[in-house]
């Protein structure tokens, strides 16, 4: 690996800024007196106007080549993402950034085999996803009576041993989500002496799921559909044997986290943007999450441009920033957001206090995208609820901005499924996009975005077919726009951030419920 730094990063960088050059252009260099907010709407305009999907493509033209070229994936720990990483590393380089990298071991998991079928009665196959840090089946998998677990009164089944019946004994259990993790659930099967668990979605949509960390995984886990869920209940009524082979490659690595930041601005206000750079081990990522990666890298390069940082000395065609801004590209996200949550945890309180705003960009061009924008003020009434005080305002922010752009929107909850989770937990305020993942594209929003009413919006989420064909240019464009805007404010003016937010109404029904089409489903045991 061609580490930055000798001294690999034991806390991020965040103090000890090298002196900006020109910082604070004024009257005293031949400029006319400005404001933060004049030298912020600027620059906004600027970026936004230099920054399209066009020119982001071509990042992602080299992340699908790279995984091409590297057993078809870029997932943390593998030279696929350490490619992904070198290559935005020497742009970043180019263009003037203070580089860092971030080292940090992880437990690397590949899925090996993923095989479901009936036996009897009757036989047939069932697409089925190994759940994260599962057990493993032998090789060839196993045979065993399906047993259905029946709801219980509270709305928990399966998440204690009680729940299971006798039958379970040396069976397969099969379990509804909700109530608890699926590490619960696979533990408390496991305990009633069941040999393996299938765990099916409550809500329309596949289920890719993690039981969490390392070690968590008591019986061979994966996760179906709905549909395939109630099919197997049927089946498991009428005595059904099931083979299941669920085997998971799992070993300690290291990987890296990509830290780019302006070497000027204050570093008491550090504005953060970030994005996960690894994808799964079952394809190239390139929406999930190169999209994200790929936009910040060319607001990123247009940053260094309008402001000439790569060239010390010279008076860009704006204001070299007040506040400092860092772009993050995490690592190891699809393993449970541990990039990120390694970043935060380095972070003193003096630390975490100097990050007035994070803003989180993960899929942003789902190829039946409706426009998600991160419910800061839980104004929707969706899961959980508002992010830390300042979240409300960057959800304004970008919702004007797209209103302003005649760009339809509507809120999704903070679930903690990326990596704004671990900033939110930690008190920093947080926003950002998403177009969204497994979910099912309402009909409301098939009129309102366009697209397909009744199909994923993201049809390739977590397959090997997230490629370039796998790519919505019109939304990855929006989105892009709405990094070039809050990069270009958040620079210079982060006065926004502390003016108070108009409740707005409650959303529609229909409109609510689409918060929860996220279902990343694979971090920190889901339990909805």
């Amino acid at each position: 690996m061609a580490v930055v730094a000798a001294t690999a990063l034991a806390t991020p960088l965040l103090l000890g800024a090298a002196p900006g050059h020109g910082h604070g252009h004024g009257p005293g260099h031949g400029h006319k007196p400005s404001t933060p907010g004049k030298d912020a709407a600027a620059l906004a305009r600027e970026l936004v106007k230099e920054s399209s999907a066009h020119d982001a493509h071509r990042h992602l033209r080299k992340l699908q080549s790279i995984a091409d070229r590297s057993d078809g994936h870029r997932a943390a720990g593998s030279p696929g993402h350490e490619a992904s990483a070198a290559y935005i590393e020497k742009l970043m380089k180019k263009a003037g950034y203070k580089v860092t990298r971030q080292t940090f071991s992880f437990t690397y998991t590949e899925t090996l085999a993923q095989k479901l079928s009936v036996v009897e009665p009757g036989q047939r196959d069932v697409a089925v996803h190994a759940m994260t840090y599962t057990a493993s089946t032998p090789e060839g998998g196993l045979q065993a009576a399906l047993v259905d677990t029946p709801a219980d009164a509270d709305s928990t089944p399966g998440c204690t041993a009680a729940d299971y019946s006798a039958e379970v004994e040396g069976a397969v259990a099969l379990i509804e989500r909700g109530g608890c993790s699926f590490a619960e659930k696979q533990a408390a099967a496991a305990e009633a002496g069941a040999v393996g668990a299938i765990i099916y979605n409550n809500t329309e949509g596949a289920l890719s799921g993690t039981l969490g960390e390392a070690g968590a995984g008591r019986v061979p886990t994966g996760g179906v559909t709905q549909a395939e869920g109630k099919a197997l209940a049927a089946d498991a009524a009428k005595g059904a044997k099931v083979s299941l082979e669920i085997r998971q490659l799992q070993e300690e690595r290291e990987t890296d986290n990509l830290l780019a930041e302006t070497r000027g601005g204050s570093a008491d206000r550090t504005v953060m943007l970030g994005a996960h750079l690894d994808s799964v081990t079952e394809g190239a990522g390139i929406n999930d999450n190169g999209s994200g990666s790929a936009g910040l890298v060319e607001v990123a390069l247009n940053l260094a441009d309008a402001t000439n940082q790569n060239r010390p000395g010279k008076h860009g065609k704006a204001k070299e920033p007040r506040n400092k801004v860092r772009f993050a590209w995490w690592s190891a996200e699809e393993n449970g957001l541990l990039g990120s949550e390694h970043y935060v945890g380095k972070l003193s309180e003096k630390q975490r206090g100097q990050i007035p705003a994070y803003l989180n960009f993960d899929m942003i061009a789902s190829p039946n995208a409706a426009q998600f924008v991160f419910d800061g003020d839980d104004s929707d009434g969706v899961g959980e609820g508002p992010g830390p005080e300042g979240s409300a305002q960057i959800e304004r922010d970008i919702t004007a901005f797209l209103d302003r752009q005649g760009k339809p929107h509507e809120g999704t909850d903070f679930d903690g499924r990326s990596d704004y989770g671990p900033f939110v937990e930690a008190g920093i305020p947080a926003g950002g996009t998403f177009t969204g993942a497994e979910g099912l594209k309402t009909k409301e929003q098939a009129k309102r975005y366009g697209g397909t009413a009744g199909e994923a919006y993201d049809p390739c989420y977590h397959s090997a077919c997230d490629d370039l064909k796998n790519i919505s240019m019109k939304a990855f464009d929006t989105n892009i726009d709405v990094i070039a805007h809050a990069v270009g404010t958040y620079a210079h003016d982060l006065s926004s951030l502390g003016k108070p937010v108009k409740q707005k109404a409650a959303a529609p029904e229909a409109q609510r419920h689409q918060g929860e089409g996220r279902a990343h489903g694979h971090h920190h045991g889901l339990t909805e």
